[in-house]
């Protein structure tokens, strides 16, 4: 058994990985850090977790993170960094679900975020965790920048096109949409139910923060730089990500073979037979990526449909999968959920 924390436990991935860790057989759950609600017991703010988690929420400063095996960071962006060179100090791992440590690039990172990287020691020594790209890395790694949502998606649909050099990399097309519950558990009107529902909108065109995220690591997973038009939606759903993804061939390839070789025995990845259209709520509260791929009227276009539960293989269960990794846990520990439908 290992011991774990969750700095930020009041957020939806923080619930989220409550969900997962209280069901995890080789985890026992230490201390969840809240300024705000620290003394409310978890259960009563989520009462989901009745039964499940006994602890209460606790002031950070009177969290003994160092004592744990892993800490999970829930939180916004900046606060992995100033914690974690502790906590590494004192032989904790961290898993970070904010953007601290997903770019090795400190000028992308200063561009995008807006704020000092305070740890850039660190940041070069962090692994970006998406699994099938990085599993071998993740497996010797201290700490690690989770994924983002949108980055998730649409890196796992490009990879096996850009990995075998089959399409145009300079012209690459993202068209992704996410349920609300991707802009946090906090109070904006752009996300209140009357603003949301009945409503489909593009947000971020200019750019967005997944952007660079994405781009890294497509070029690297082709070995040099790609070019990428990514375009974020807003779409009235609570869960899932949707991304339609366009490239165009190169090389003649069979695209639905290829997909199926590079994910042979991935745990978390779903290729589906040729001619599907996979949906978000196929995915909801598992975490599985689905994915299927087309050559519409057989032409030189390849769409891509790559469908994931955002709060979980695009957050916390993918976060899960990296502490399963990093602790020489079966990588499916605690990850086995069916999905829910309806």
């Amino acid at each position: 058994m290992i011991k774990v924390g969750i700095v930020g436990g009041t957020g939806y991935t923080g619930v989220e990985l409550l969900r997962l860790l209280s069901q995890h057989p080789e985890v026992t759950l230490t201390a969840i850090t809240s300024r705000s609600e620290a003394g409310m017991p978890v259960a009563e703010m989520f009462p989901s977790l009745r039964g499940h988690v006994s602890l209460k929420f606790v002031e950070p400063a009177q969290a003994d993170l160092t004592q744990c095996d892993v800490v999970f960071f829930a939180t916004p962006h900046g606060v992995a960094m100033a914690q974690s060179p502790g906590l590494l100090a004192a032989g904790v791992k961290v898993i970070d679900l904010a953007a601290d440590f997903r770019l090795q690039d400190l000028a992308q990172f200063d561009k995008w975020y807006k704020i000092p990287h305070t740890a850039q020691d660190l940041l070069q020594e962090a692994v970006y965790g998406l699994p099938e790209m990085r599993r071998e890395e993740i497996k010797r790694a201290r700490i690690v920048g989770n994924p983002g949502c949108y980055a998730t998606a649409v890196q796992l649909g490009f990879l096996p096109l850009v990995e075998a050099g089959a399409v145009d990399l300079d012209h690459l097309i993202a068209d992704a949409a996410s349920g609300v519950s991707g802009a946090g558990r906090k109070a904006e009107v752009g996300t209140l139910f009357s603003e949301a529902s009945d409503n489909f909108k593009a947000y971020g065109v200019p750019g967005h923060r997944h952007l660079p995220e994405i781009k890294a690591g497509l070029a690297a997973a082709a070995g040099r730089e790609v070019g990428l038009t990514f375009v974020p939606h807003l779409t009235p759903a609570i869960r899932g990500i949707h991304a339609t993804l366009y490239a165009r061939l190169t090389k003649d390839v069979d695209v639905q073979a290829l997909f199926e070789k590079r994910f042979a025995g991935e745990p978390f990845v779903d290729v589906m037979p040729a001619g599907s259209t996979p949906d978000t709520r196929s995915v909801r509260a598992a975490n599985t990526c689905r994915i299927a791929v087309h050559r519409p009227q057989g032409g030189d276009t390849v769409v891509v449909l790559s469908v994931i539960d955002n709060l979980v293989k695009g957050a916390a269960g993918q976060a899960v999968q990296n502490m399963n990794l990093m602790c020489g846990f079966d990588e499916r520990l605690g990850l086995t959920h069916v999905p829910v439908l309806p």
